[in-house]
């Protein structure tokens, strides 16, 4: 018999967990204590037979009934949901893999990981679980991870658009270089093309309003045409390619402007991608399997070498009740307003957000630890009452559903991007990038999805009052217990802001 978990930190402590519940057990057993329920349902139920009315007969017989009632219901419940029954120890408590195997993520195993040595710590030491708590642990787990498996698996485009929006080109001479050529060739093809006014398509628009702009490359008269202002030692001199411009010590050419973005290994082009993470374009190419390999290195090396990250629809996808039909001057400079809130906003929101949604995984792995120490106290405080029994089991089963909530919540946060920006979606755009870096746009989406992670969970655990399960105070804890997280990471950007000025 095996019990599941999905969680490094919920494999360790659930065995912690069990092991502490027999020793409470142990302790009840020994000292009686666990005796003094039956005690009570003997008063309990002479007491309610004595205030009811003269015409319920023999009060004798009707409190021997309950009672006895009541007796064979606890000795059931101590039976399967007090005495440890079923041996549990780390070789019984398996890692389940199923999730990451099917959406082709390769988890490591327990032991392959930095916390073999943590886990070890236990192997000494087994515990025993009730049969009713082994067979709740079970079809929870059996139930949530079908509900996570129903998801499907999705490219998490948030993920790759931060690691976008953080690269940045770390060599300065290489940034310099940049500049001299947004200077010497793509300035001068630009005023050359607001010279000469051709008819463009709205794609070719888009395109040309980048240093890299395949318009520019291969249209005759522009790149072709002008070249660097300086020498560049990555290109000899060429006294037919450069005759009339002066030599130099180091050797170094005037390349055309095609040749210093284009060619090969030294063209600025691919100086550029390498700053870029390779793991990150693998990710972005499975993705973007509608896109050649050119035109994804074009769109991500558009983002790194861009002055600023390019808006191409100020994030108007989304349906709001801000301002008037016809904005109006005042909603103008209300959303103007608002927009700046959230800009200052979300350099405390967003850090805090993250560590919460980093910290909430671990706190959910504490709180069924909690539960699991607390069932033998709670029987007995309980009387081993059967509506006890049910109120747990239920409680149990809510706060192992909760990672479903998690799963469905960093889902939608992860491919939420593609259903707005992607290659079917209404809102798709002529950048290949597809609001990857719509960054501001998103921005109020990003706060939304940021507080989901606890909305989502407290909605379950309300809508399991509507069937008379008190369960909320369960997962208060996960709000609480990730408060000073979420406050410590906050402070990252204050610390920044004072050292900025």
């Amino acid at each position: 018999m095996t019990l599941y978990t999905t969680d490094y930190l919920e494999y360790y402590l659930t065995l912690v967990g069990w092991i502490v519940n027999n020793g409470i057990w142990s302790i009840l057993v020994a000292s009686g204590i666990f005796a003094l329920p039956f005690l009570a349902i003997v008063i309990h139920e002479w007491l309610r037979a004595r205030t009811e009315g003269a015409d319920e007969g023999n009060k004798g017989m009707l409190s021997a009934m309950r009672i006895e009632n009541r007796v064979w219901v606890a000795i059931v419940v101590i039976l399967f949901a007090g005495i440890p029954f079923i041996p549990v120890d780390l070789s019984t408590i398996q890692f389940d893999r199923t999730r990451s195997t099917q959406c082709q993520v390769n988890v490591p195993e327990p032991g392959e990981t930095g916390w073999s040595n943590a886990f070890t710590t236990l192997n000494n030491q087994t515990a025993q679980v009730p049969v009713w708590w082994f067979f709740m642990h079970a079809l929870s787990k059996a139930v949530t991870g079908a509900a996570v498996a129903a998801i499907p698996c999705g490219t998490d485009l948030r993920q790759m658009r931060m690691e976008i929006d953080n690269t940045r080109i770390d060599d300065p001479v290489l940034a310099q270089e940049v500049a001299d050529f947004t200077h010497d060739c793509y300035g001068l093809a630009r005023a050359r093309l607001f010279m000469n006014r051709p008819t463009l398509s709205d794609e070719q628009m888009n395109d040309v309003s980048w240093i890299g702009s395949s318009y520019f490359l291969n249209t005759a008269g522009f790149y072709d045409t002008y070249r660097s202002g300086t020498p560049r030692t990555a290109w000899p001199y060429d006294g037919t390619r450069d005759a009339g411009l002066a030599q130099v010590d180091s050797g170094g050419g005037y390349p055309t402007c095609q040749q210093w973005w284009s060619s090969g290994s030294e063209g600025l082009r691919a100086r550029l991608l390498a700053q870029v993470d390779p793991g990150l374009l693998s990710r972005l190419g499975q993705w973007a399997g509608f896109m050649s390999q050119a035109q994804m290195d074009d769109s991500v090396i558009r983002a790194v070498a861009s002055p600023r990250q390019q808006t191409m629809n100020q994030g108007q996808v989304y349906t709001d009740y801000g301002g008037q039909i016809n904005m109006t001057l005042p909603n103008i400079v209300t959303r103007g307003a608002s927009d700046l809130g959230l800009t200052v906003g979300s350099l405390g929101f967003f850090p805090a957000m993250d560590v919460v949604r980093q910290a909430l995984p671990m706190v959910l792995s504490f709180l069924k630890m909690a539960m699991v120490i607390c069932i033998p106290l709670v029987l007995v405080i309980g009387t081993y009452d059967l509506k006890a029994v049910v109120t747990v089991s239920c409680v149990q089963f809510a706060l192992f559903f909760v990672d479903f909530w998690f799963q469905l919540a960093r889902w939608i946060d992860s491919t939420i991007l593609d259903a707005l920006y992607g290659w079917n979606s209404p809102h798709s755009n002529f950048n290949p990038l597809m609001g990857l870096n719509n960054a501001f746009g998103d921005m109020l989406l990003n706060f939304v999805m940021a507080a989901m992670f606890i909305v989502l969970p407290g909605f379950w655990v309300a809508a399991l009052s509507w069937v008379g399960i008190r369960a909320a105070g369960a997962v208060q804890g996960l709000s609480e217990g990730t408060k000073a997280a979420g406050q410590a990471g906050s402070k990252g950007s204050d610390v920044a802001m004072k050292a900025i000025k």
